[in-house]
């Protein structure tokens, strides 16, 4: 990305970084003054989390997800999503052999998570599409809805297929879950839509939370990507292992960080005033790239605009990069990804409003 990062900043008005997720608007107060309220934190925190934010988490499920039954001693927070995605092959215990299976145009951390208990990971958007020699060896299924970078949605039907079908393989299904309370259009819950599922709802689960295992990030919601605050939960015959495993490690959230999260997760104001702040970015940013002649697919949910123009990723990232917009390359991706360029909306009003003048000008 060097040349084009460097052919975008010549710009005379100025670089629009729209490649990375990162959040750009200030953390909400309400998170920020149980930050402070906490920082008296002399003693060691636990790897399971205080009774009182796992509660907030359970009592979160229960209000924005829909998913009742969830027992507390079945929750944990963990040090951003990032490392659990990279770290559960290892903490399930997978080896040379098993198999990891991930969307076919997907994050990378769940291959390097494969790859880092040794373990062989497979793009695949159905296990109907691997062989039963694969199969045989599929021990960990990762579900992306909302999906990254496609903003794809999974309906609670395709979850529980996915679910129902992975139990028959005897293979834990892990859903990560972080952009789930930014849908759009049919999922926008805030304009008639529906709440996107997950996979601990009952009409995926069957009420049954053996072998699926949920995993939600603040970063996003919240503007908390720095406190590195996120959970985990599902799968009560795996919790006490991966607790005890992650104890001997220490990936131990901070105390105040699980104050701040336990806020955060209580206060449903800024998430949707948040959530308005994307909105109003995806509605001007939208129509500009298809003005420039993008065509966009899938962007269901989430913080990311996947489009094509029907030609090599790069010729795209080019094309972009002399109007002084950066954006991600499909092909960071997977092969999948080729053609693809992903545009994020995580850009201050100004330097969206710039990128829509850009795009548009004739």
């Amino acid at each position: 990305m060097a040349p084009y990062a460097a052919a975008a900043a010549r710009h005379p008005g100025g670089v629009v970084n729209l490649s990375i997720g990162t959040p750009v608007d200030p953390t909400p107060e309400v998170v920020q003054e149980a930050l402070r309220a906490a920082a008296d934190a002399h003693g060691y925190p636990t790897v399971h989390g205080t009774s009182a934010l796992r509660e907030a988490v359970v009592e979160w499920y229960a209000r924005r997800r829909g998913v009742t039954g969830l027992d507390e001693q079945s929750v944990m927070p963990t040090v951003g999503s990032k490392e659990l995605v990279a770290w559960l092959p290892f903490l399930l215990g997978l080896r040379q052999g098993d198999v990891v299976v991930r969307p076919s145009v997907a994050y990378p951390t769940y291959d390097m998570g494969a790859r880092l208990a040794g373990a062989t990971a497979v793009g695949a958007d159905s296990l109907d599409e691997l062989d039963d020699d694969t199969l045989a060896r599929v021990r960990l299924v990762w579900v992306n809805s909302p999906g990254n970078p496609t903003g794809a949605v999974s309906d609670a039907e395709q979850l529980r297929a996915v679910v129902d079908r992975a139990r028959s393989l005897g293979a834990v299904v892990a859903s990560d879950e972080c952009y789930a309370e930014l849908g759009w259009g049919a999922w926008d819950a805030q304009r008639g839509g529906e709440t996107v599922p997950s996979v601990l709802d009952p009409r995926v689960s069957g009420r049954d939370f053996t072998g699926l295992l949920s995993v939600y990030s603040l970063s996003k919601q919240s503007n908390v990507a720095g406190y590195r605050a996120a959970f985990v939960a599902g799968a009560p015959e795996l919790m006490p292992n991966l607790v005890n495993s992650r104890k001997h490690a220490g990936m131990i959230m901070p105390y105040p960080v699980q104050e701040a999260m336990r806020a955060a997760l209580g206060d449903e104001a800024h998430v949707l005033a948040q959530k308005d702040l994307y909105r109003a970015r995806r509605e001007r940013l939208l129509p500009a790239l298809e003005a420039f002649g993008l065509t966009l697919s899938h962007s269901e949910a989430g913080l990311y605009l996947w489009c094509t123009a029907g030609e090599d990723t790069w010729t795209t990232v080019g094309r972009l990069a002399e109007l002084g917009i950066v954006v991600g390359p499909g092909v960071f991706y997977g092969e999948a990804g080729q053609g693809y360029v992903r545009v994020a909306l995580t850009g201050t009003d100004e330097r969206i409003d710039a990128a829509v003048e850009r795009l548009t000008a004739r």
